[in-house]
C-alpha cells in the first residue's frame, strides 16, 4: 500500500516544503500557487484518478464474459495516466489491474513483455498490446463482444 501512495506522498511533502519556504520568504501568493500545483500533481499520480482496480484473475474472468479490455497499470506511470485521461468516461468500461497491488497482474505483464513490467499493457481478446494508442483502445470498447 505504501508503494502505491508513495509518489503522491512525496509530491505533497515537497509541495509543503517549497510552499513553506515561499510563505516564510514573504511570498504567500506564490506559496499558495505552488502548494496547489503540487497537490494536483499528487492527485494525478495517486490511485484516485483511476477506476477501482481488480485482481488479474478477476479481470480475466470478467473479460472472458463481457469482452472488455484489461489494462495493467501502475501509479506514477505517465503513459498509464495519458491512457486514462484520453479514455475519459470510457475508462470505466475497462478492467484496470494495478500491478503494484496484484502480483498475478505483474506476472502477466512480465510474461507479455519479455520479463519487463512495461505498462500500460492492454489485453484485448487474449492478445497483449503494450502502450497502445488511446484511440485504438477506445475503438475496442465500441466493438461488439
Amino acid at each position: 500500500m505504501v508503494r502505491v501512495w508513495g509518489l503522491a506522498v512525496v509530491m505533497v511533502s515537497c509541495g509543503a516544503v517549497v510552499a513553506g519556504g515561499e510563505f516564510a520568504g514573504g511570498s504567500p501568493g506564490v506559496g499558495a500557487v505552488l502548494l496547489v500545483v503540487f497537490l494536483l500533481l499528487a492527485g494525478v499520480n495517486s490511485p484516485l484518478v483511476f477506476p477501482r482496480s481488480v485482481g488479474a484473475l478477476e479481470a480475466r474472468e470478467r473479460s472472458a464474459v463481457d469482452g472488455r479490455p484489461v489494462v495493467y497499470w501502475r501509479p506514477g506511470c505517465t503513459y498509464c495516466l495519458r491512457l486514462r485521461m484520453r479514455l475519459g468516461r470510457s475508462a470505466r468500461q475497462v478492467h484496470w489491474v494495478d500491478i503494484w497491488r496484484d502480483p498475478a497482474g505483474a506476472a502477466a505483464v512480465r510474461a507479455a513483455n519479455g520479463g519487463d513490467e512495461t505498462v500500460p499493457t492492454v489485453v484485448v481478446a487474449g492478445r497483449p498490446h503494450t502502450n497502445p494508442d488511446p484511440a485504438w483502445v477506445r475503438a475496442q470498447l465500441s466493438r461488439p463482444a
